[in-house]
This record gives structure tokens, sequence and C-alpha cells, in this order.
């Protein structure tokens, strides 16, 4: 396993999920609620901006790698449905949304794999409308956690639980895209 700053970026997100997950579970009059949608929102964006930025660096310092490739969408979907099974379970975000989410997630991931085992993994590589999808849910999550005021009249509840409506509309449509070119290479093939 290559050890690099890229890699070390992927494995920060990584254990970032139990501190994530755990500051929720600490009793109230150690850390208030307010207190814990603070700081869960920014372990959050760091785990967000450090997905954005071991890519970046991989490709920038060429320091890419097989195991940096498996490691980093591990990562991103291990947070994503951690982050997405605690706001469910504090009553912030619908499970059946939830479900559609971490479901697309490991299918496509299965996909990925199943495609790369056939020599046909360029054909499932990330699309647009994946990267829309993300970013709804990043947005989506953000928004869903901190659960207060931001800005004076701007609602975080109201936005996140829009943003995780249209992150759930982008996660079908994203997966039937993902399926269809899938379809296609077999047909082809």
């Amino acid at each position: 396993m290559p050890l690099n700053l890229p890699i070390l970026l992927t494995w920060l997100r990584v254990a970032l999920i139990p501190v994530f997950v755990g500051l929720f579970y600490l009793p109230d009059v150690l850390v208030s609620m307010p207190m814990k949608n603070m700081i869960g929102a920014t372990i959050f964006a760091v785990a967000a901006l450090t997905d954005w930025f071991d890519g970046y660096l991989a490709r920038r310092w060429n320091q890419t790698s097989s195991f940096g490739a498996f490691l980093d969408p591990v990562a991103d979907k291990l947070m994503v449905a951690a982050a997405l099974i605690l706001l469910v379970e504090i009553g912030r975000a619908p499970a059946w949304l939830a479900v559609i989410i971490i479901g697309r997630e490991i299918t496509i991931s299965a996909l990925r794999e199943w495609m790369a085992q056939l020599g046909k993994t360029k054909s499932v590589a990330v699309a647009y409308i994946g990267k829309l999808k993300t970013a709804a849910q990043m947005l989506a999550i953000l928004f869903l956690l901190w659960s207060g005021p931001l800005l004076p009249g701007v609602p975080t509840d109201l936005i996140g639980a829009i943003a995780l409506y249209i992150a759930g509309v982008l996660t079908i449509v994203s997966m039937f895209y993902y399926l269809r070119v899938a379809a296609q290479q077999f047909r082809e093939g």
C-alpha cells in the first residue's frame, strides 16, 4: 500500500467517521445539541473537502494508485452512509430516502467492481449526473447537520430537506444512467 498525502487524507476521512457519529451520542450535558450540530457539520465539511483535495493532489502530484482509487470511494460512501443514518436517527431525514441513497451507492459500487472485472471500467466512470448527485448530497447533509441559524432568515433545515429530496431524485436518475450504460456494454459485447 503506497503511503502519501492523498491516501493519508482518505484515511483521515475514514478515521473521522467514528468521531463524527460518536459526537452525537455524547450526553447533552457534556455537549449541547446546537454544539453537536456545529461540530458535526464542521467534521462533515472537513471530510467533504478532503474528498476533493485528495483526488486533486493525487492527480497533480502523479500519486494515483489502484489502492487510492479503491479506498477513496469507499471512504466517501461510508461517510455519507454514516451521516444519513445519523440524520434518520435524530429525526432530520426520512428513512426511506436514506435507504434509496445508500442502496444506490452500494448498487453502483458493485456495478463498477463487476465492470472492472470485465475490463470495462471506463464505461461506468463518474459522469456529470453523478457529480451533481454528490454535490446535492453533501449540501443537504451539511445543512441538515447544521440545523440552526446560519444567516438571519436562512432556514437551514428547509434548505437541507429540499437539497436531500433533490439528491434523492438525482440518485435515482444517476443509477438508471449507470445501469443503462452498463447494459449497452453488455449488448455490444
